[in-house]
């Protein structure tokens, strides 16, 4: 079983920028396709990034395209989402999930079979 760990969540001001990582503990990461979703109070948990296995594919929410960027390092067993120009509506519980699909790209959080514990994300002024 994959056991994932978030960090680097906190509060900003808007226009400023944050830098998430998830840490896996399996050996087979390399394996999986890695994915960012958020879950905002009283709202569903939506998808916001996703890597593919070997990192040539990538996607994003177009809420967040062109402001979040998704990286992953296969040696050190973690997935990075950066975010940068983060908006009030950027606010939320951000989860990491692994799916055994190397390609699968979201957005259906179904796809994703191991989950990380959140991070808080809070952009207010």
């Amino acid at each position: 079983q994959v056991q994932l760990v978030a960090s680097g969540g906190g509060s900003v001001q808007p226009g400023g920028s944050l830098r998430l990582s998830c840490s896996a503990s399996e050996r087979a990461f390399s394996l999986y396709a890695m994915g960012w979703f958020r879950q905002a109070s009283g709202k569903e948990r939506e998808f916001v990034a996703a890597i593919s296995w070997m990192a040539h594919n990538i996607s994003y929410a177009d809420s967040v395209k062109g402001r979040f960027t998704i990286s992953r390092d296969n040696t050190k067993n973690v997935v990075v989402l950066e975010m940068n120009n983060l908006y009030p509506e950027d606010t939320g519980v951000y989860f990491c999930a692994a799916s055994r699909f190397g390609n699968y790209l979201g957005p259906k959080s179904q796809a994703f079979d191991y989950w990380g514990q959140g991070t808080q994300v809070t952009v207010s002024s």
